[in-house]
């Protein structure tokens, strides 16, 4: 069920209508989100949007220009 519940929250943030939030903002928001739903050991990081590669985008910001990316940690 956390599972289901964490896909549907990061797909509904990701959606284009953050593109042109500050990167700092929304990506305080996402955390704010993830904290809420109690997931733990993961990290955001803000990066160009021609570097995302394989990482999970959860947000795009700065017009587009740059893309939140979401990653789980080992603790």
């Amino acid at each position: 069920m956390k599972r289901v519940a964490l896909s549907v929250l990061l797909l509904s943030v990701s959606t284009a209508s953050f593109a042109f939030k500050p990167c700092d903002e929304l990506k305080s928001e996402i955390q704010t989100k993830l904290d809420a739903k109690g997931v733990v050991n993961y990290a955001l990081e803000v990066v160009a949007a021609a570097d995302v590669g394989e990482q999970k985008v959860v947000g795009s910001c700065e017009g587009g220009s740059k893309k939140i990316v979401y990653s789980r940690t080992q603790q």
